[in-house]
């Protein structure tokens, strides 16, 4: 995918971009095989974050929230380069190449972020969509 398309979705908003290309990616990794769970694994890390994310920090403590949640969310790339290397097949890798260039472009921005979940959300139910098990 694109970084541009990746703008488009992440920085920009752009809702059919979003629906578009999570379509393709989702219908991508089902034929792939990637498998459900392996999706999830990762999804799930991300409902985390955004479920410890304040969208309006206002005190002290939200402000550290905000700070882990984007750490957290950082570190979530050699995690996912750990499992692509670990699991066989392109679907993880494929999956990892496009859900790290969309977490550079998140840039600590919740609004950004939540666009990254969208789109990630997205693609989870395109996959499942297109047969992927």
């Amino acid at each position: 995918m694109s970084r541009q398309y990746l703008n488009a979705i992440i920085i920009q908003n752009d809702a059919k971009t979003l629906v578009a290309q999570a379509e393709t990616l989702g219908r991508q990794l089902a034929k792939e095989r990637l498998s459900t769970s392996q999706i999830r694994n990762i999804f799930g890390s991300v409902r985390r974050i955004e479920m410890n994310w304040p969208e309006h920090p206002q005190s002290d403590a939200d402000h550290e929230r905000v700070r882990k949640a984007q750490r957290e969310l950082l570190l979530l790339k050699p995690k996912m380069a750990y499992q692509a290397k670990r699991e066989r097949g392109r679907g993880v890798k494929e999956l990892t190449d496009v859900l790290s260039e969309a977490i550079d472009l998140v840039d600590g921005k919740r609004k950004n972020f939540q666009n990254f979940v969208d789109f990630f959300e997205a693609t989870l139910a395109y996959h499942k969509a297109h047969g992927g098990n």
